[in-house]
Order: structure tokens, then sequence, then C-alpha cells
């Protein structure tokens, strides 16, 4: 047991410990208008340290609390400061654990701080209180070393230097009163959950009998499944591979391979070479519905980073266009068809518009349209903190807008895809059947909508397939 003093914030009156209060939340823990963290500054901590992943992790967890996806925000980190690989990996481990217990995190300093804490320092507890509170599983770091590190990393900081005695007595305190103090925060269904309230509520109305699984599901790591390259090798050749590598894994689908233990790209073998890609088990779906025949003339819509184009391509020999109305992220396609050796044309506009069709219908059509993206939380899960309710709403119209665009573009007999990553009927079934009527399009057999699922049979993100056929 740590015998050094340890500081409460708050002075509670003297009472026997069965008759102590439960801590309260404060009544409000809204945000003053605080400038912005001071981004730039090098803390001169140590760069294999704790404390620096610590802070870089709440760095950007504070610009997801302003609206910047966290691969973005901690790709701003890495390009300010000297990280090594070693850093990269704690911070991102560290920021996406944060992320996923953003809610009871929050909560837990509402109910120990005495007012709301400036951004970056609400961030670095966040982060803290993350290492502390891991679900299932022994905390990466031992829980004084974790409250050391942090009051090092927040005395590194000139936003965060005044606030190192409040830190370190919020994190002394919660290992103190760790059963109070969750119990007090885990009343509140958004500490419980660790999602904003409506989408909650969304994930209620839209999936009473299974919500709960569904949400729980979003706050696990995900796993690292491949896809073989049918080109390239076998299920059984690959499987084969693996085992000879040393790599344990399970096949989970025609093409793919789910991995017992996650690891970086350059240590899966083949994977250089083109024999596998990384993609989910549940988007390896979509170029096998799509049902691409040699010769074919095929459209990929919102194609970035392109994994559905090269697996429409391992699997025909097409001529295939991939779309995409951002032409940096189509940098990604090319990258991925030159490891895969194969080709397509990348063609930089937006999926709304016709003016850079060049009038010849497409036999086949792959429109993966935008989205709130609710199905895919547990790889993306700043996603429930980034997004707003309107925006179901916003992007169901966008995208119901792309479709009928598209279907301008299909060929007589041809077939259109409909996919999204969202748990949303408003952007996934309802889109669906309000499509079909007005296009007066068929519809034919799909696996409509996939939630999302871990196990052994099956471990997949949560997905929309609708298939239309065009009259002939």
């Amino acid at each position: 047991m740590n015998k050094r003093t340890t500081l409460s914030l708050k002075s509670p009156a003297k009472a026997s410990p069965a008759k102590a209060a439960a801590p309260k939340m404060r009544a409000s823990h809204a945000r003053e208008l605080k400038p912005a963290p001071q981004t730039s500054f090098q803390t001169g901590l140590k760069p294999d340290s704790l404390a620096f992943s610590l802070i870089g992790a709440a760095h950007a967890v504070a610009q997801v609390r302003t609206g910047t996806n966290l691969p973005q925000a901690l790709a701003q980190v890495w390009g300010r400061q000297e990280t090594l690989p070693q850093a990269r990996g704690a911070m991102q481990d560290i920021a996406y654990r944060a992320m996923r217990q953003l809610g009871q995190s929050e909560a837990l300093v509402a109910l120990m701080a005495p007012k709301a804490p400036e951004p970056l320092v609400s961030a670095l507890l966040s982060c803290a209180l993350a290492l502390m509170t891991a679900p299932d599983e022994t905390p990466p770091y031992e829980e004084f070393t974790i409250v050391d590190q942090t009051v090092t990393a927040a005395d590194a900081h000139p936003d965060t230097a005044r606030a190192k005695g409040m830190v370190n007595a919020v994190l002394r305190r919660f290992l103190r009163e760790r059963k109070a103090l969750l119990d007090a925060a885990l009343i509140q269904p958004v500490a419980k959950w660790n999602y904003p309230q409506w989408w909650i509520d969304a994930a209620k109305a839209a999936w009473p009998q299974d919500w709960q699984g569904v949400l729980a599901t979003g706050n696990t790591a995900p796993p690292l499944t491949l896809r073989i390259n049918a080109r390239k090798t076998t299920m059984e050749q690959y499987l084969a591979t693996l085992d000879a590598a040393g790599m344990a894994a399970t096949r989970i689908g025609p093409y793919a391979v789910r991995l017992a233990k996650p690891v970086g790209v350059a240590l899966i073998p083949g994977f250089g070479d083109g024999l596998v890609s990384v993609q989910d088990a549940g988007a390896q779906l979509a170029a096998p519905l799509l049902d691409v025949r040699d010769g074919m003339r095929v459209l990929d819509a919102c194609a970035a980073p392109g994994g559905k184009t090269c697996h429409i391509l391992e699997l025909a020999d097409a001529d295939v266009t991939a779309l995409d109305a951002d032409a940096k992220r189509l940098v990604r396609v090319g990258e991925n068809l030159e490891r895969l050796q194969l080709k397509a044309a990348l063609q930089p506009a937006d999926a709304q518009s016709a003016g850079w069709w060049d009038g010849q219908p497409y036999d086949r059509i792959l429109a993966d349209v935008p989205c709130t993206a609710s199905g895919i939380v547990r790889r993306h899960p700043d996603i429930r903190w980034l997004r707003r309710k309107g925006d179901t709403l916003q992007l169901a119209t966008l995208s119901g807008k792309i479709l009928d665009n598209l279907w301008q573009m299909l060929a007589p007999g041809g077939k259109l895809l409909f996919v999204t990553c969202s748990l949303w009927p408003q952007e996934s079934e309802a889109q669906a059947a309000a499509f079909a009527v007005r296009n007066q399009a068929a519809r034919l057999d799909a696996p409509g909508q996939l939630l999302p699922a871990g196990g052994a049979g099956q471990d997949h993100d949560g997905l929309f397939y609708a298939l239309f056929q065009k009259n002939a």
C-alpha cells in the first residue's frame, strides 16, 4: 500500500463510513469558453515515458471534443512532436481507450472535481481514468504509476501545470473511493454505456430487443480481419502460411480470416506481396453480392479507401472506375491497387453530380454512401462524440440524392448495391424502401441489416445491404 499523504478535493463532514454520503455530481459541468490548448508546446518529457504518451493522447482527445476526428487529431500530435513509433502506439492506444470510456470518465471527473476542468486537463484525466478502469482486463500499467505519470504530464504543459495538484487529488481519490464513485457515476446512462444520450435513445428505438448488445459491442476493441486475395492464394494455403509463422487465426467467411492477436501490417505474412488486405468481414460481402463478371463495366462510388474496389477486381477482370469526392483519399485507393497489382480508373468527382460521367451505362454500381457510420464505432470510437442527432436526417437526404443520381447511370438489367455502415433505419431500410418506390427498382435478395457482432462464428461491423436491379 502506498503510504504517501493523499489529498481530497472536497472536505466532507466527519462521519462513519457506513453513514458517508454518496458522491454527488456538480449541477452542471458545462465548460466556459476557454482558449484552445497550446498544441505546439514542447513539453520536454522523455519520448519513451508514459507521461509523454499521456499528454499526447490528451491533446488528441481534446481536439475530438472540438470536432476533429481522432485519426486526424493523432496525426497532428505526431506531426508536432518528435514521436517514436513506440510512443505513437501508446498514444493511439490510450486515446482510443479514452474515447470508448469517455462518458464514464467525464462523469467521474464531474463527481470529484470542484469545477469543470479546462479542456486539456479534462482530456488528461479522461485518459488516465480510462487506463485505470480498463473493462474486463488488467490495467495496462500499475495504477500508482498512472497517477504519477499523469501528474508529471500535467506539470510539463502550461495549460495543465496549474491544475497538477487537482489532477493528483482526483486520481488518488478515485483509487481510494473507486466503488462508491463508479456506483454513483454509472447511474447515468451516458456513463454506463459511454454514448451520448441521443445515441442510446436511437439504439433503443431502432433495436428494442438488441440495443444493449449493439452498444456493448461498439465498446469493444475490433479484431484484425484479413481478406484473402483469390488471385494469389487460397484460404487453405494462407492459413498454412499463418500457422508456419506462429500466428493463430480463424476463418470467418469465404475470404475472411481473423487473427487471434492484432499486429501491424508490416508483420502480416504476405501483406506487402498482395496476398491479403485488411478488411472487416461484413464489408467483404459487398463484392460477391454485386455479382461482377469478366468484361463488365463497374462503378464503385464513394470508393476510398478502396477495399471494395480491390475485392471486385480480385474476383473478376472488370473495367472498374473508383469514384470519390476527395482526391487525396483516392491516392490511398491507388496505393492499394498498386500493392495488389490491380488496375482501375480513379475519378475524383462528387457522386451527386453527373458532369464527370461519359454517358456510357454501367453494368454494376456499388454505392457505399455517406452515413453516420454508427455501425463501425468499435473501430472509430470517436464517431459517437462527433455526431449530432440531426446528422442522421442530413446524411440520409444526401445519400438519397446520390442513389437517385447513380441509378440514371445503370444499364437496363444492371444491378446497384446500396451499402451503408449505419445502424439507423432512416439511413438504411427506410432509405432502401423509399429508393425502390421512387425509381421502380426491383429489389433482390441481400442481407439487409447486419448488427455488429463478435464471437467465434462471426465477427463483423454493423452494415446494411440492399440490392436492386433495373428493369430491362
